[in-house]
């Protein structure tokens, strides 16, 4: 009988952050996990005290990891209905404030032990290898799947010398990637582009949202009102999270939008100035704190409002087509895997965001159909993931070179040969203090300290590890 598959899924993130590479890892591992024909494990960030106070919502705070882990568990099931049997493990982590981002501290590939190495995935592997010091992660595993979330360019573009950060930040991405992946899955074309490379969106929605597109679609069948509210936008209440953009085509065509009203939700470092902004405009723009997007206040709006280019494949936008409802978003590339539904409207200017806002607000939705419904769900996200991982295929697959003929081992050598030395350059290069820093790691990250060793039950590491230079 053959060795079931094991795939442990590496990710930046964790609930109750409400981020994508929370969310969506943790449904990958649980629908991955639903057949029982592989096992899976999660590993996720775990935060020092300080930390979670700065990253976690609502005061919400963890004494153990076990705490945390029954957290996520009861999270997941109360959105399914069900439990899944993969495992949780959790790697030291410290929230970088400048970055806005959890960074991994010490070897995380040690995690898994070498008779369970077989599939890695990476969700953000450019951001879970920029600063790895450790085994490198294709010697460890047989296969390496990088699942690339986040347009960093983007964000990177907006600061102050940001062309020239894009451009250094983009050949960084691509070693550390080439280095450690094998494969590489970009959810959409607004990522960058990576040698071995596959355009898929491979996540799906929370199962919440299509029961709740599904009851509004009994409503609409019945000829009930299933929609009495206007207009939304949900997201981190941050400026590069599509705020910007709104306020500015709101600022822009108030004249035309006489009498237009939209709520926006989230919390967020620009929150204050986002409602300033907001109150400085003739249209009823009102500002409310974050909530959870399957929220009932949320459920009768028709129309959700979604500018934003900065996203890979928005998340909410996806959860809002599932919800029944009209969607405005962008005529970018981030969003074309919604431009298959009907009730998604495209912009390109300013007067093209007028009049699909103003249709949208004035039309019913169209009802969704079967397969439409089942392209959002996360069973047809995992059977997109298999298929573009290629781990649909036997599991007993060799990634290793078949020489058909001398000059393809020469080549297939020589290109080996050259990740080798580049990957021990790396290896080299974050093992110092001083470097790390100079590339921006948060000092003292090459090694857990000694609240993270007691919280996660690890030996602390002798002396000062993570300072040396």
């Amino acid at each position: 009988m053959d060795r079931k598959q094991h795939i442990a899924i590496f990710t930046t993130a964790s609930l109750p952050w409400m981020t994508g590479t929370a969310v969506n890892p943790l449904f990958r591992a649980a629908y991955l996990s639903k057949d029982g024909e592989r096992n899976i494990t999660l590993v996720i960030p775990w935060l020092s005290s300080n930390d979670q106070g700065l990253v976690y919502p609502s005061n919400i705070m963890f004494r153990s990891p076990s705490e945390q882990e029954m957290y996520v568990r009861q999270w997941l099931e109360e959105r399914t209905g069900f439990k899944f049997a993969f495992s949780i493990r959790f790697y030291p982590g410290k929230f970088s404030r400048d970055k806005r981002s959890i960074l991994p501290v010490g070897d995380i590939v040690e995690l898994i032990s070498d008779e369970e190495a077989d599939v890695a995935v990476l969700e953000e592997p450019e951001h879970l290898t920029w600063y790895h010091h450790g085994k490198r992660w294709k010697t460890k595993f047989r296969l390496v799947i990088g699942v690339i979330h986040t347009n960093y360019l983007e964000y990177v573009k907006r600061e102050k010398n940001g062309r020239l950060q894009a451009f250094l930040l983009k050949h960084v991405n691509s070693w550390v990637v080439g280095i450690y992946c094998h494969k590489v899955i970009r959810l959409s074309g607004a990522t960058q582009d990576y040698p071995n490379s596959i355009i898929c969106n491979v996540h799906g929605v929370n199962p919440k949202f299509l029961e709740i597109g599904q009851k509004k679609m009994e409503q609409q069948q019945n000829e009930d009102k299933a929609f009495s509210k206007g207009a939304y936008y949900i997201g981190k209440m941050i400026w590069s999270k599509g705020y910007k953009e709104l306020l500015k085509l709101l600022g822009d065509h108030q004249e035309e939008l006489t009498g237009f009203e939209i709520d926006l939700y989230g919390n967020g470092e620009d929150s204050d100035q986002v409602r300033k902004a907001a109150e400085k405009l003739a249209l009823a723009i009102r500002v409310n704190p974050g909530r959870d997007h399957a929220d009932p206040l949320f459920h009768d709006y028709k129309v959700f409002l979604n500018p934003s280019t900065t996203d890979v494949v928005c998340t909410t936008t996806a959860e809002a087509l599932a919800m029944g409802k009209l969607v405005v978003c962008a005529n970018h590339i981030s969003n074309d895997f919604f431009k298959q539904f009907p009730n998604c409207r495209t912009y390109d200017d300013g007067e093209g965001f007028v009049d699909a806002t103003k249709r949208a607000l004035s039309e019913e939705p169209a009802q969704m159909t079967d397969d439409l419904s089942y392209a959002l769900s996360w069973e047809a996200a995992t059977e997109r993931f298999l298929k573009a991982a290629q781990l649909d295929q036997a599991s007993t697959t060799k990634l290793s070179r078949t020489a058909s003929d001398n000059f393809m081992s020469t080549s297939l050598n020589l290109k080996r040969r050259w990740e080798d030395a580049s990957a021990y350059v790396h290896y080299v290069a974050s093992g110092y203090e001083m470097s790390r820093r100079a590339f921006g790691a948060i000092p003292g990250s090459l090694q857990p300290d000694e609240e993270l060793c007691k919280d996660l039950g690890m030996p602390t590491p002798p002396g000062k590890r993570g300072s040396r230079s």
